[in-house]
């Protein structure tokens, strides 16, 4: 063998070897979802009873809701004591990546004005995969569950995601 196709066969084999040190392997290489936290899931669960409540403006209770009635009334229920606006709630917490988004963070949305620059509706995730980021919230039509990653109307109105302390590790 030539200097030269040595020197090339040794960089083949470095590149080769750097490639598959950034590939994973095994499954502990890979991503594997964390399981919710059970306070998490109790409030999922408890929020998931009132789908199909009404919409109603300023509404704080089961016999209608708006999107910040609605959250402060499922916390409300787990002691937490919230501030009631939508843009104040959007105070809290840690803000968060899409990337790294799960069940119990709350999603920020402008209102009806797409053109808006300013938080006018929240809801709560309950589900996240690969396909779908699925909120709970009280909108127009009622508390309903939607997926954020095919709904052209909220997709154009997102504006961030913050996660709560929920006092547990």
């Amino acid at each position: 063998m030539k200097i030269k196709d040595v020197f090339f066969f040794i960089l083949f084999l470095v590149f080769a070897q750097e490639l598959l040190a950034q590939t994973p392997t095994s499954q502990s290489q890979t991503k594997v979802p964390l399981p919710n936290d059970p306070q998490v899931d109790a409030i999922i669960n408890y929020a998931k009873r009132f789908l199909g409540v009404p919409y109603r403006y300023g509404g704080t209770t089961p016999s209608g809701f708006d999107c910040s009635g609605f959250i402060n009334y499922i916390f409300g229920n787990f002691g937490f004591d919230l501030v009631r606006t939508s843009y104040g709630l959007a105070e809290l917490g840690t803000t968060v990546k899409l990337s790294e988004i799960r069940p119990g963070d709350l999603m920020f949305f402008k209102g009806s004005n797409v053109n808006s620059t300013s938080v006018g509706h929240v809801a709560l995730v309950v589900e996240v995969s690969p396909e779908a980021i699925k909120f709970i919230h009280s909108a127009n039509s009622g508390v309903r569950i939607d997926n954020f990653k095919t709904s052209e109307y909220y997709l154009k109105r997102y504006i961030k995601t913050k996660r709560l302390d929920y006092g547990t590790p």
